[in-house]
């Protein structure tokens, strides 16, 4: 018995062909070679905390509880944590401002309590090059120039989160258009310092800031910018900065 075998070669061409034979896809190598096409990186999942649930944060899996947080920040947004790890696949390392002293705590998934969403951005915050770069998949989206902390309150290192998206006027003129305040806290505050211990990315009245060491601890940046990313950037978009 015989079937028939259709081959697409730019022109249809049908033959006949054995029942025993095997067909065959024979492909041209490109005359370049092939490329290797790199796997998408995983999307970065962010625990957001539901409306009147309460969740325990852990000194460590299974360790001891440190704080207790609800759906709303201090300035009222829904409480997002950004996962840094996870382990067992139950505990998620998240961080929360004024917990841990900017070390992870843990999240016990199982408890309950939460719902999740995933981000494919990610801020950067390079201190030595006083840069602040917006990813997409591990790829350079946006980067822009900014002033870090002065060598006597520097920047703190590490891995955060966006927690809050406000607005800069109605608390300062000093903070520009916006404010996105990060899960980092500030150790080092200058002397007599009174505007408190969170770290965030806000504008400046100064110009002259940018590409400098000259602040507190905050990330200073232009507003175009800033409003950029208060448009795109959700709550719970992890941060790094690095020295």
């Amino acid at each position: 018995m015989r079937r028939l075998v259709c081959i697409a070669a730019g022109l249809a061409l049908c033959a006949f062909a054995p029942a025993t034979a095997s067909p065959r896809v024979l492909l041209d190598r490109p005359a370049g070679g092939w490329t290797s096409v790199p796997a998408p990186r995983p999307a970065h999942v962010i625990a957001k905390v539901r409306n009147g649930s309460v969740v325990a944060l852990h000194s460590r899996p299974f360790g001891r509880v440190v704080a207790r947080v609800g759906a709303r920040t201090q300035f009222g947004s829904r409480r997002a944590l950004g996962v840094v790890a996870s382990r067992r696949g139950r505990w998620l390392a998240v961080t929360e401002a004024g917990v841990g002293g900017n070390r992870v705590v843990w999240v016990d998934a199982r408890a309950g309590g939460l719902s999740y969403s995933r981000t494919r951005l990610q801020l950067e915050v390079d201190l030595s090059a006083r840069t602040l770069t917006l990813l997409r998949d591990g790829t350079v989206h946006r980067r822009v120039s900014v002033a870090v902390g002065a060598s006597s309150s520097p920047t703190p290192t590490g891995h955060f989160a966006v927690t809050d998206k406000l607005d800069g006027r109605t608390f300062s003129a000093a903070y520009g258009c916006c404010i996105l305040a990060l899960s980092a806290v500030q150790p080092h505050l200058p002397a007599g310092w009174s505007g408190g211990n969170r770290v965030a990315i806000h504008g400046t009245l100064s110009p002259s800031d940018f590409g400098r060491a000259v602040s507190a601890g905050c990330v200073h940046a232009r507003d175009a910018d800033l409003r950029y990313l208060m448009r795109v950037v959700p709550l719970g978009t992890p941060v790094v900065i690095r020295p």
